[in-house]
């Protein structure tokens, strides 16, 4: 759509116009506003048939010829008002868009170089708001700094003229195109206030909170659409959305919508261009991008968009070649290169990656997402480096010597099952990235902050992930993330990045539950919930559930929804189907096209599966009341207990009554509700299970054996249950089981390995198993991780690891058992595995002199 924002002024402006003009003016930008084109154009064009004087009809007239593409028309429009408005910036401006759009780049900059001339010998002539921000936009087309666009411009003109709608939308468009969501938010939401009724205002709404909330971005396009049913950057913007989702004939329908309004529009068959190439169809892709520059053969925005778009979809090396044909028609298309920074990132090429996002921010300092990544190359030149034949994995220095080889460990048990598992070879070293800041992976991932709930993502040959210290407070198994994680690069390398993410993510999550019961995702109250509500969506349509999700909660639901599938699909057809599957997704053909191919109709999988999901959901606690329940308080204001005399199986009853009888420490009492859960709903995993709370009861009434029973079934259950582990850790040191405690040690350091008393009970552990070096081995390990951790007895961590060290032959026992002396110089106990050492090697030396000794 043409950019309407530089014509379309205050209300306040056509006062000074005379009474019928000013009516049937205000009549025409309403209508171009709303999207009547065609009546725009010929109510403006009999307005200067009939004398009209004012600029403002022309301004309109173009505006409309250019929405609907006739750009000769208004060439000519330019032309001839040009000759009555000879000192006119707005107009010029215009023909700057206009000369651009026909690939006349030598007379489109010749329009700048006039506005520059004319506003240089009469600053004081173009004062007033609607020429500062027509100034402001020739600016930045110019190529001046953002800032003091924004700062000298810009901000006066919105305080001269707060009702101008301009002094609003120009900000903000600048804004979106850094990258500066939160501040264009903020413009865009506050014009909405004051212009509810204009749909552009509502399309930069719709922008602004695109990367941050999708229900106000849907909102916002339905705003605008219903403002404006003609507006294509909204309906581009939509069938954008479709695309994502894997919906690509809805979005075809509302490519030719667009099309019927304007027959040109580069940007829809940019779009047409891409739908052809997802589909493997290189005639009509060249067909659509050669119709993309018909006018402009070298519009690098073109290319530009194809390639994002396939970025997008974790095609990143088809995305980058895109990015350097846009750089190929014009080297200094910043939006090109900074893409082709962060695909070259993802593709693991980080030198030219960096060398680039420099580059970028360079020449535009207000570019948030270069500022966000040059800062944090600073960062990663401070990871250590581990690797080895399959892998590089970056990661913070402490955090490396403290669990990177558990890291390495961990990475090639998934490549030596999942490889095997998919038929595939690892020809290139896969890249993975730790951070222990959260802001610095959603920026290495996203370019941006934000990305809360993700603990790891893959582009293909390069995995991000959050480090346990990126999130505390919270428990995630970070083992299972970079399983999951592993499985994706599997997965993208069998179709070649051609999968939809709801397929990826629910074979990942498949895999997870294959290689660990307790990984992965299970049904819950909350997921039966939504099941049995309606929320499942349609297989054909997976890929919108993680779009469109309403909530976090939801987007978990997609996973787990994704995961379903892929079991249902597994078990209907086999995994030698879902092999099938992948190996045409890479040679191109459709999802849906490649299941039905293989696996069963659409339709009928659709309807199957529902039927599955619902049964699975029916199967959770079959004879438990699941019945609705107004927390805390029960119908009528009765107690918990009375209410649950009538109700005795409602399973959210009873879990609040017995967390009610816990906080008052009725242990006893407490277990009846709880026993009785447990029989009504045995395979709960939910943190707060009855078998957690049981085991807080018994601890306190000193029954053992019957605690341990209990959290151990909490451990069957969940692959992050931290303080279930260390419990089980502790009652395993207290009876001396010291396998169980490495055991539970194990799973502890899988979910946090930065806490010290796993270390500790390891190495203790390790003290009474079988004298092996192997468990010698491990005790060192685990102590020289908690001298990293600042421990309060260095003297007797270094001394215990010298003596692990000393049984392995180690020479460096002393040097730790110095440092033990270091720390206490009177601990008896070093000073006489010292001597001991010092006895051992003088026995050496004279050893090895009698040896040396001629016969």
């Amino acid at each position: 759509m043409a950019n309407f924002q530089s014509v379309l002024f205050s209300i306040l402006l056509l006062l000074l116009l005379p009474s019928p003009a000013r009516a049937d003016l205000a009549s025409c930008a309403e209508r171009l506003l709303k999207g009547d084109y065609a009546g725009c154009i010929e109510e403006s064009a009999a307005a200067i048939d009939d004398g009209q004087f004012s600029e403002q009809w022309r301004l309109l007239k173009i505006n409309a010829h250019l929405a609907v593409g006739e750009l000769d028309d208004a060439k000519a429009t330019l032309d001839t008002a040009l000759l009555r408005f000879h000192s006119s910036i707005k107009l010029r401006l215009l023909g700057h868009e206009i000369h651009t759009a026909l690939g006349e780049a030598d007379r489109a900059k010749f329009m700048l170089e006039q506005i520059n001339a004319l506003v240089s010998a009469r600053p004081w002539w173009y004062s007033d708001a609607p020429d500062l921000v027509a100034q402001g936009r020739a600016a930045l087309l110019m190529d001046a700094d953002p800032r003091q666009v924004l700062e000298l411009i810009y901000d006066k003109a919105r305080k001269d003229a707060p009702g101008l709608r301009d002094t609003w939308l120009a900000p903000g468009e600048l804004a979106l195109s850094k990258h500066d969501y939160a501040e264009a938010g903020r413009l865009f939401t506050d014009a909405a206030k004051r212009f509810p009724s204009d749909p552009d205002v509502w399309f930069g709404v719709a922008r602004a909170f695109a990367p941050s909330d999708g229900a106000k971005t849907t909102a916002a396009l339905e705003k605008t659409l219903t403002l404006n049913p003609n507006h294509t950057a909204a309906l581009l913007m939509q069938a954008d959305n479709l695309i994502d989702g894997e919906n690509l004939r809805e979005a075809e329908a509302l490519l030719a919508k667009v099309l019927e309004i304007n027959p040109g529009h580069p940007t829809a068959w940019s779009y047409s261009a891409l739908l052809s190439h997802l589909e493997n169809d290189i005639t009509g892709e060249a067909l659509s991008r050669s119709r993309a520059l018909k006018h402009w053969k070298t519009n690098p925005a073109v290319d530009h968009l194809i390639g994002k778009k396939l970025s997008q979809k974790y095609r990143f090396a088809e995305g980058a070649q895109h990015q350097r044909n846009a750089l190929s028609l014009d080297a200094d298309y910043l939006p090109a290169k900074a893409q082709l920074a962060q695909d070259l990132l993802r593709l693991g090429q980080v030198d030219e990656g960096w060398k680039l996002a420099r580059e970028v921010l360079e020449k535009d300092a207000y570019d948030v997402v270069a500022f966000n990544l040059v800062t944090l190359q600073d960062n990663i030149a401070t990871f250590r480096t581990l690797e080895d034949k399959y892998f590089i994995v970056r990661m913070e220095a402490r955090e490396a010597d403290i669990y990177g080889a558990r890291v390495l460990a961990l990475l090639n048990r998934a490549r030596e099952a999942l490889c095997v598992k998919y038929g595939i070879d690892l020809v290139d070293r896969v890249t993975v990235e730790i951070f222990p800041d959260q802001k610095d992976f959603a920026i290495r991932t996203f370019g941006l902050p934000g990305g809360a709930g993700f603990l790891g993502v893959c582009f293909g040959n390069v995995i991000t992930a959050n480090s346990p210290a990126a999130n505390p407070g919270s428990s995630n198994n970070w083992e299972a993330v970079l399983w999951h994680e592993f499985c994706h690069v599997v997965t993208l390398k069998a179709t070649r990045n051609r999968m939809p993410r709801w397929l990826s993510e629910g074979i990942s999550v498949y895999e997870e539950k294959k290689a660990n019961a307790t990984w992965g995702q299970s049904m819950t109250p909350t997921y039966r919930k939504m099941i049995l509500g309606g929320d499942l969506t349609p297989v054909g349509q997976l890929s919108m559930a993680f779009l469109k999700a309403r909530t976090p909660l939801h987007v978990q639901f997609a996973y787990f929804q994704s995961s379903l599938v892929v079991e249902f699909l597994i078990d209907r057809a086999g995994i030698g189907a879902m092999k099938k599957v992948l190996r045409d997704l890479h040679a191109g053909l459709y999802i849906n096209a490649a299941i039905e191919k293989h696996i069963g109709p659409i339709k009928d999988l659709e309807r199957d599966f529902e039927a599955h999901a619902i049964k699975l959901a029916g199967q959770l606690a079959p004879k438990g009341d699941w019945s609705d329940f107004d927390t805390p308080t029960p119908p009528a204001g009765r107690s918990l207990a009375a209410w649950l005399k009538d109700h005795p199986d409602h399973i959210i009853g009873l879990s609040l009554f017995a967390n009610e009888l816990l906080d008052a420490q009725k242990w006893n009492e407490a277990k009846v509700p709880l026993k009785r859960l447990i029989e009504l709903y045995p395979d709960d995993a939910g943190e707060n299970s009855a078998y957690w709370l049981i085991a807080q009861a018994h601890r306190a009434l000193k029954e053992t054996n019957e605690e341990r029973a209990a959290l151990e079934k909490v451990a069957g259950f969940s692959a992050d249950h931290i303080p279930a582990f260390v419990r089980l850790m502790e009652l395993a040191a207290e009876r001396k089981d010291w396998p169980a405690v490495l055991a539970f040690g194990d799973r502890i350091l899988a979910v946090n390995p930065l806490t010290p008393q796993p270390h500790r009970l390891l190495a203790e552990a390790a003290d009474y198993i079988d004298d092996h070096v192997d468990d010698h081995a491990r005790a060192a390990r685990a102590l020289r991780t908690l001298l990293l951790m600042s421990p309060p007895d260095p003297a007797q961590t270094h001394y215990d690891l010298a003596r692990h060290l000393h049984a392995m032959n180690d020479p460096a026992a002393k040097r730790h058992v110095l440092m033990a002396l270091e720390e206490a110089p009177r601990f008896r106990d070093a000073q006489e595995l010292l001597l001991k050492l010092a006895g051992e090697a003088t026995k050496e030396g004279r050893n090895a002199g009698k040896e040396a000794k001629p016969r």
